[in-house]
């Protein structure tokens, strides 16, 4: 571990620091000195140091500013002030602003060891509870994967089954399906569960960020680096890498990720040192891969890197059976966020997200129940509430494209066997206008029997 550790020692007085510089690298760490504060201050901005053992009184920049910058510049960075004036004020004021300790010259070596190894062990704490927030997160995010229909207990079986590997994952499905929420859960129940759970957009960035996103970038590599950054690929080690939207991936791109994942190191944008790579990666995408790579936007050799393992998430109407649960879990959760006193969803308001087609699947369901809640009047939802399913959302009125109506309508009509009074209740509309788009749109039974069939007026 303290090979890793990389420490600061700023002080204006020579043998100090010298002395301080020569025990930490004896001690095998990564150490530098500095002089002064102006100094300190720049070789701060240009690098992290896990632990930075700081001067209080120094000629040009006082200890006291050094310790803002620190703090508004490197918050991870552990401080310890040193100071020959030592007294209880001073002490107080430099835990005031952020210091973790306090060291009064002279000292001796074992008095420096001993201060260390609690360093050591806030840092582990420190860094412990990191994880395991992410960690209370992550479980919290994998609960909200709920479903009992056949096609996610299957769905579930494979989760299980693939958090058991390390191999890579690609997660297909619609957008608002849920994709990042398999790929924590492949994570939480995996051997990686312990690391960092590391997520991105790939389609949220331009090429040039996302390269400086995904790979980091040295000090100086282009206009604006002024500190060197660590990218992704390197926060993802001994966790999980989650590629969201990887369709999106200039080509380009996709050959130097090709190149990380066979050799398992990279290199920072302008640096040239490899740094190795160890995370699994879950990949998601909502394209046809497929016809990408026939367009040449897409490389095979990419793809099938990625393709290990395919995870298919399925659409909200294919599980229909599910969302009264999603509903109600939604709605438990956003009344306690919102202090809605919303006790429940009435039976028609739930057939009507029953039978709402949701192209925008989950996400619009959770959209659509959080809206509900904000703007209801009673302690039920109603099927009112839920209207605005059925509105343009710009005139806030029944669908305008009279393509799009129709089939709607008729597909609900089918729903209920042609159930007028059930139909319109569902659609938040009422009998008369039913009878009358049904009449105005020409609409006729499906199956017609025995030529019997007749609209069914209650």
């Amino acid at each position: 571990m303290t090979g890793q550790m990389k420490v600061l020692v700023v002080d204006d007085e020579t043998i100090v620091r010298e002395s301080l510089v020569e025990w930490f690298r004896k001690s095998g760490y990564e150490v530098e000195g500095a002089s002064g504060g102006k100094i300190a201050m720049r070789m701060v901005d240009g690098k992290d140091y896990d632990f930075i053992f700081l001067d209080i009184r120094m000629p040009d920049v006082d200890g006291f500013q050094v310790l803002d910058h620190v703090r508004a510049n490197s918050p991870y960075s552990m401080v310890v002030m040193i100071t020959a004036y030592g007294s209880v004020g001073t002490a107080v004021e430099a835990m005031k602003r952020g210091a973790c300790d306090y060291l009064t010259k002279p000292f001796e070596p074992c008095d420096l060891a001993c201060r260390l190894q609690s360093l050591l062990q806030q840092k582990r704490v420190i860094d412990e509870n990191a994880v395991l927030k992410e960690q209370a997160a992550c479980r919290m995010r994998c609960e909200e994967l709920i479903g009992s229909s056949e096609c996610m207990r299957q769905l579930f079986t494979l989760i299980q089954q693939v958090a058991a590997v390390d191999s890579a994952v690609l997660l297909r499905g619609q957008t608002g399906t849920g994709k990042e929420l398999v790929a924590r859960a492949i994570h939480a129940l995996g051997d990686r569960s312990s690391g960092p759970f590391i997520p991105i957009n790939c389609g949220a960035f331009t090429d040039t960020l996302l390269e400086s996103e995904l790979f980091g970038y040295e000090s100086g590599a282009f206009t604006g680096a002024g500190k060197a950054r660590k990218g992704r690929l390197e926060i993802a080690r001994g966790g999980t890498l989650f590629l969201d939207e990887v369709g999106e991936i200039p080509l380009k791109m996709q050959i130097d990720l090709l190149r990380v994942l066979e050799e398992k190191s990279f290199n920072r944008v302008g640096g040239t040192a490899q740094i190795p790579v160890d995370f699994r990666l879950v990949c998601a995408t909502h394209r046809d891969l497929a016809s990408r790579i026939q367009s040449g936007a897409f490389r095979r050799d990419f793809y099938y890197r990625l393709n290990v393992i395919e995870l298919e998430i399925p659409p909200l109407k294919a599980r229909t059976e599910d969302i009264p649960d999603l509903a109600h879990h939604f709605l438990e959760r956003i009344r306690k966020e919102t202090n809605k006193p919303v006790a429940g969803i009435q039976p028609q308001a739930l057939e009507v997200l029953r039978t709402y087609p949701w192209p925008g699947n989950v996400r619009e369901l959770e959209n659509a129940v959080e809206r509900a809640v904000v703007l209801a009047k009673g302690r039920y939802l109603t099927r009112d509430d839920f209207a605005f399913l059925f509105r343009s959302p710009v005139q806030e009125m029944p669908l305008t494209l009279k393509d799009n109506e129709k089939q709607h309508i008729e597909r609900i009509l089918n729903l209920h066997g042609w159930n007028v009074s059930r139909s319109a209740a569902t659609l938040a509309i009422s009998r008369v206008t039913l009878h009358h788009k049904i009449k105005m749109y020409g609409l006729i039974p499906s199956v017609v029997k025995n030529d019997s069939m007749r609209l069914q007026p209650a």
